[in-house]
């Protein structure tokens, strides 16, 4: 199987998890959820990820999102993990963990990078409710992931899919625009002159709104 790129559908796969076994992306439908790898379990800058998803765990829900992790581990691993995490930093990882051990969904998503080694690197997919990848995102073992963004991104989506807009850099704390939405370019003379009388504009290539 081909490494689904943004745009295709999520594999079919069942998975084996902390919450028993899972068939994705069926088990999330109607949903959006957000797949992560890390490289491994018992180790510091995982621990830390896994503490940040879970303290946010309420604000992806608001979303209509879910989380799910994954890494080559087997699942005794996971569940001694978590029970490690709620005995010594007094967090309950409530969300399911993939136990990828034979390593099959880190090979279908391309977790494994050779020249990091045999675990999976951090990895983020964001999956919509019809089961499309709508974000890669790929970190090295060494740096831990900023799970605002990924708050951010799963909302921005959100907001663009229900208003067909697009959304400015660190929105929505746009520099030049703030929190305003861009209107997508217009692709007729006669609409690019109706832009410039109907929205704010910079030019009739780059016309804005509140939303």
């Amino acid at each position: 199987m081909e490494m689904p790129l943004i745009g295709d559908k999520f594999p079919e796969v069942n998975v084996k998890t902390t919450c028993g076994v899972l068939e994705l992306p069926k088990h999330f439908k109607g949903k959006w959820f957000v797949l992560f790898s890390h490289p491994g379990d018992f180790t510091p800058v995982c621990t830390t990820e896994f503490v940040a998803f879970q303290k946010r765990a309420d604000k992806f829900a608001e979303l209509n999102c879910e989380l799910i992790g994954l890494s080559v581990d087997q699942v005794f691993s996971h569940l001694k993990w978590i029970e490690w995490i709620k005995d010594k930093l007094d967090v309950e990882i409530k969300f399911p963990i993939i136990a990828d051990d034979l390593g099959y969904i880190a090979k279908t998503l391309g977790l494994i990078h050779e020249k990091k080694g045999p675990n999976t690197v951090r990895a983020v997919f964001i999956v919509d409710p019809q089961g499309i990848m709508r974000a890669m995102l790929y970190y090295p073992q060494e740096l831990g992931r900023n799970m605002d963004e990924i708050l951010r991104m799963v909302k921005g989506f959100q907001v663009s899919d229900t208003n067909k807009v697009a959304l400015p850099a660190g929105w929505p704390e746009n520099e030049i625009i703030g929190d305003r939405a861009i209107i997508p370019p217009a692709s007729d003379v006669k609409t690019a002159k109706e832009r410039l009388e109907k929205f704010e504009c910079f030019d009739w290539w780059f016309c804005h709104k509140k939303l």
